[in-house]
């Protein structure tokens, strides 16, 4: 487990968690200004927090503490599409952007799922 601190940036879920990250920021830069500090505000932090959770979960050292965090990180992206379809049905983003955003979550998921179930065969 010690050397997986230094080989996060080498996880196609970590990659594709920072994609996800960066698209949510453009795509927030449609909503309102007075969403700002709301909606907007909420969707960049669980976005952010998908790939920060994945990498602080491979510097931990440990199989518990990497599962834990990866399980943060799942439980960051299901936020992250909720926050998503309530911002479409509002109406403050569109149909597109909505459905790349959610379809990019749900790649990252798979992912975490993915490293998820292989740590939990270790056991």
């Amino acid at each position: 487990m010690a050397n997986m601190s230094s080989q996060f940036r080498n996880l196609i879920a970590w990659q594709k968690g920072v994609d996800l990250a960066v698209r949510t920021y453009r795509v927030c830069e449609s909503l309102p200004p007075y969403e700002r500090f709301g909606l907007a505000q909420q969707m960049r932090r669980a976005s952010v927090s998908v790939p920060s959770n994945v990498a602080e979960g491979c510097g931990r050292g440990t199989l518990p503490d990497y599962r834990r965090f990866l399980l943060q990180a799942r439980g960051s992206v299901y936020e992250l599409e909720t926050q998503i379809e309530i911002a479409k049905r509002i109406g403050f983003i569109n149909e597109t952007d909505a459905l790349g955003l959610t379809s990019d979550a749900t790649d990252v998921a798979r992912l975490i799922n993915g490293i998820i179930r292989e740590l939990n065969a270790r056991r």
